[in-house]
């Protein structure tokens, strides 16, 4: 298994991934884990939850949350 070189950036987040971000947020999980998750800076994980970074994840994941009731 190959492994990234320290020097190479992380995972940028796509608006899929910070659905699942706001879904794990609201099931209690700490924003260091869904970081650690997915292989990004916590700050990404802290823009996502302001809504700097996607916006409009919050209302799809909410969307999919009501559906999965």
């Amino acid at each position: 298994m190959s492994q990234k070189s320290p020097r190479q950036p992380s995972h940028r987040l796509t608006f899929n991934e910070a659905i699942e971000v706001w879904l794990l947020y609201w099931d209690g999980w700490f924003q260091n884990r869904i970081a650690a998750k997915f292989d990004v800076n916590p700050g990404r994980i802290s823009e996502v939850i302001h809504h700097e970074l996607h916006p409009g994840s919050y209302d799809k994941a909410l969307e999919v949350r009501g559906n999965a009731a």
